[in-house]
């Protein structure tokens, strides 16, 4: 059997790369297909044998830029031919579910969520009204295909309950869901020197994951932070940061590991469509502390504060 797996863009990581790379054990000689790749933020990449880009990886700055090019992420995905494919995969949050197969071939979407900025996280993305009046065609097109691509796909997989209610509220389609795997390998040997006296952040420093929440909090509360994770965010957060708040860049898994064994506690303040790093941390003794929404309710037992060592806590931030 023949498979192939496409995702949205390769020029990042984070929990989505390691679905990839999960589905990529179970199929370890997919293809993977993809709009840009960027393989300095993509080293990930390296597991594939063959990787097929879309037109846009020929245009300037693309693989760094790709929001710059969202109108044209329609045609990138529906020009790829899968003819020759019985299986694909698509993962994706965006435009991946839009390819277009032949009915001999069979096209699974593990969906990550409906595109955040046209539909469920559109207040958050453009909160300028200039920009929401400049952008509202361009919006108007791309939800409009992205009605029209929902409806590809043979069949839906959820990451979450959360997920699976987005999937019908937009595109009218019912959805299986199967948790993501979580893949970090535990390191037994911790070079970690103050163990349970820090809160940890491990996430992508762009916006819609509000990790200033947890910065101000630790502020104000003089509680000692490191911050995991790079992203578009990462200048501002380190403006607003005080002396108690340390940014760690990306780590390699050993190293991840270390620093989710020794934590207080995990903080995760977004509202997540599944948050992986929530179970990574849990799968280490590690009480997460998550804003009540999002799939974090699913993922989540919630303890009583005089147990915070040994239960995982659920509160509002």
């Amino acid at each position: 059997m023949k498979v192939a797996l496409v995702y949205d863009r390769a020029n990042k990581w984070g929990g989505a790369e390691r679905l990839l790379l999960a589905l990529k054990k179970v199929f370890p000689n997919a293809d993977l297909f993809t709009s840009v790749l960027n393989k300095n933020k993509a080293s990930w990449t390296k597991e594939f044998k063959k990787i097929n880009t879309s037109f846009l990886q020929n245009f300037p700055m693309a693989s760094s830029f790709h929001q710059f090019y969202a109108p044209l992420m329609p045609i990138a995905f529906e020009s790829f031919s899968f003819d020759s494919y019985d299986l694909v995969i698509s993962v994706t949050s965006e435009s991946a579910k839009g390819i277009i197969t032949k009915p001999s071939t069979l096209h699974i979407c593990y969906c990550l969520t409906p595109t955040r900025y046209l539909w469920s996280g559109y207040e958050d993305y453009f909160k300028n009204s200039i920009l929401r009046f400049i952008s509202k065609p361009i919006i108007l097109y791309l939800r409009s295909w992205d009605k029209i691509a929902g409806n590809r796909p043979d069949l839906y997989i959820a990451i979450s309950k959360e997920v699976k209610m987005r999937i019908k509220k937009y595109y009218g389609r019912e959805s299986k869901v199967i948790y993501p795997p979580v893949t970090l390998v535990k390191n037994s040997k911790s070079k970690v020197q103050t163990p349970g006296k820090y809160f940890l952040v491990v996430s992508r420093l762009v916006p819609y994951k509000r990790v200033d929440i947890a910065i101000k909090a630790c502020n104000k509360l003089k509680l000692p932070l490191k911050i995991v994770g790079a992203g578009s965010q990462e200048l501002y957060l380190k403006l607003i940061s005080g002396s108690t708040v340390k940014f760690l860049g990306q780590l390699s898994d050993a190293d991840l590991s270390s620093y989710y064994k020794n934590c207080k506690a995990l903080i995760f303040p977004g509202v997540e469509d599944f948050g992986l790093v929530m179970a990574e941390a849990q799968s280490y003794g590690a009480p997460v502390i998550a804003y009540r929404g999002g799939a974090a309710v699913e993922i989540i037992k919630e303890g009583k504060p005089e147990n915070f060592l040994t239960n995982r806590i659920q509160i509002h931030l």
